[in-house]
């Protein structure tokens, strides 16, 4: 969903954005290829959709640490060896003063995080593929959403600075 300024403020269910659509709340900007069928209604189902009036939203300064957050901005890699990740990993280990930021924590597989313990990457003989730095504000939306429509891409910022 989309504010009138066109700024992507949320993923909504396709039932909220049709209620939205209906009371002219919202207008359809994107669409998929479905149909919606009521008794005297057919609706094309929505993929992006755009509030007829702006929403005045607080500004979010960084993305909330979590967990799936931390795999969207690694793409779901071990950021040690590019295995499937399934755990997150302190870079410096709490246990030695590492703090709990993004710029500390990082993806990684069983077998890294295991081998690694409570030791720095070099200590361990791992090299990161990539230095972790807090994501983009638009990342929020890639871990609420789990995968991003395609249609959905000339919307996002940091698909119009790339």
């Amino acid at each position: 969903m989309l504010n009138a300024s066109f700024e992507p403020l949320c993923v909504v269910p396709i039932r909220r954005a049709v209620v939205l659509v209906l009371r002219d709340k919202a207008e359809i900007v994107a669409r998929t290829d479905g149909e919606l069928h009521a008794e005297r209604l057919v609706l094309p189902a929505p993929s992006v959709i755009r509030l007829t009036h702006y929403v005045r939203v607080p500004h979010r300064s960084r993305v909330p640490l979590s967990r799936r957050a931390v795999f969207a901005r690694d793409g779901h890699r071990c950021q040690y060896c590019s295995r499937a990740a399934e755990n997150i990993d302190h870079v410096v280990p709490r246990s030695r003063g590492g703090t709990h930021t993004w710029e500390n924590v990082v993806a990684s597989c069983r077998a890294c995080n295991s081998r690694k313990e409570d030791r720095l990457p070099a200590e361990a003989g791992f090299r990161l593929t990539r230095a972790p730095r807090a994501p983009h504000a638009s990342l929020w939306l890639v871990a609420t959403a789990g995968t991003l429509d395609p249609a959905w891409t000339p919307f996002l910022p940091v698909a119009r600075s790339a």
